[in-house]
């Protein structure tokens, strides 16, 4: 069983910044990516951002130069630090770990909400 807990989601003006934390527990391997993804309302989930456990990247080219993916395989974390936030970047944001090679599934935090407002 895996269970992933965020952290660190707020209020914050534009051009401010925040950093999500996802702490996993449960069967995490290094060769599972893990990654954030975040719902606005009204549109579908998408990917922010994902991280291999030998520490490579990939972002949305949205976030591109402005949002920070890291990870700690000894404590299973995973952080993303935000930059330059946008009202744009207001949304739930949930961890994922993607175990299809062990488990043939994905793992999801229950989100936590991310708002960009002045």
């Amino acid at each position: 069983q895996v269970q992933l807990v965020e952290s660190g989601g707020g209020l914050v003006q534009p051009g401010g910044s925040l950093r999500l934390s996802c702490a996993a527990s449960g069967s995490i391997f290094i060769f599972n990516p893990m990654g954030w993804y975040r719902q606005a309302p009204g549109k579908e989930r998408e990917l922010v951002a994902t991280i291999t456990g030998g520490g490579t990247t990939a972002y949305a080219d949205s976030v591109k130069g402005r949002f920070t993916i890291s990870r700690d395989n000894v404590k299973n974390t995973v952080s993303l630090q935000m930059n330059s936030l946008k009202p744009e970047d207001t949304a739930v944001y949930y961890c994922n770990v993607d175990a299809r090679l062990n488990a043939g599934i994905h793992y999801w935090g229950k989100g936590t909400l991310v708002t960009v407002s002045s």
